[in-house]
């Protein structure tokens, strides 16, 4: 075997390597584009008016004192904020367990011709602060029977 069809063998398969690598690339990036969640803020959505009927994803802070849940109509309202802008939100159904006022939160829906976000979906944003149980009260499963 002579030297020359050893060096063409090498960048063969160096240039094999290299597509194998950008062809995975290109797979890895579209599958993580497709299952990234993106939002607007409620400054960026006014910025950008959105038309009425388009769906939308927004994102902020539930203002503190504007968090109403009816159970007996299911209705939901309250107010997203980014510290700039304002927007009220009306959604129907149980509130997620984590949405409180002064949390996150990322609504999925349509704006109304009043103005109002149309919430089809409300998702709680939960901090990243993590807080270890306290050792002086033992977990109800490890506390002995009477």
């Amino acid at each position: 075997m002579s030297a020359g069809s050893r060096i063409g063998g090498r960048r063969v398969l160096i240039i094999a390597a290299l597509a194998i690598a950008v062809v995975i690339g290109y797979i890895a990036t579209q599958t993580l584009q497709s299952s990234a969640v993106y939002y607007l803020t409620p400054t960026e959505a006014a910025t950008r008016a959105i038309r009425v009927g388009q769906t939308a994803r927004i994102g902020g802070q539930v203002v503190p004192g504007t968090l109403v849940y009816e159970p007996a109509s299911r209705s939901l309202t309250f107010t997203l904020s980014d510290g700039v802008t304002k927007l009220p939100v009306v959604g129907s159904g149980a509130p997620p367990g984590l949405l409180r006022e002064g949390a996150g939160a990322v609504v999925e829906g349509v704006f109304a011709a009043d103005g109002t976000f149309r919430a089809t979906q409300v998702i709680a944003k939960h901090d990243e602060v993590y807080t270890a149980p306290t050792g002086s009260i033992p977990p109800a499963h490890q506390t002995p029977a009477p």
